[in-house]
């Protein structure tokens, strides 16, 4: 009897279909993983904001309409990552503050929302 010593084109072939089912199932996972942790800092600047406010409110009596003045003074954060925090509407009784994806990897994702009320919107990316 003959040794035979190798693997067989067929066995490989086997193997590179098995890799590819599991790539094609990892590599969209990790991609969401990624978006979701991503989120966490347009999540993180958005209650720092809230927070901003707050306190300026408690002690000027009113929320503010600047985001320049709020980062420079109450410490609200000029960068969040793949987001940009903005103002959407704002008076001396209430704010809207959101955060906008600002790269390519992040758009589909969409924005993130929270008011003078603490509702953020939209709620299902908040849960997550």
């Amino acid at each position: 009897m003959r040794s035979e010593k190798g693997i067989t084109l067929i066995e490989l072939l086997v193997v590179i279909v098995i890799v590819g089912i599991l790539a094609a199932i990892a590599v969209p996972t990790y991609t969401n993983y990624m978006v979701r942790a991503r989120r966490a800092d347009a999540k993180t600047c958005l209650e720092q904001l809230r927070a901003s406010q707050e306190m300026r409110r408690a002690e000027r009596g009113g929320y503010s309409t600047s985001l320049v003045e709020l980062q420079n003074t109450w410490g609200v954060p000029a960068a969040c990552g793949d987001y940009a925090l903005a103002l959407n509407s704002s008076s001396a009784t209430t704010f809207s503050g959101v955060a906008n994806p600002s790269t390519a990897r992040q758009i589909p994702d969409g924005a993130l929302a929270i008011n003078q009320d603490g509702t953020k919107t939209p709620a299902d990316k908040w849960a997550k």
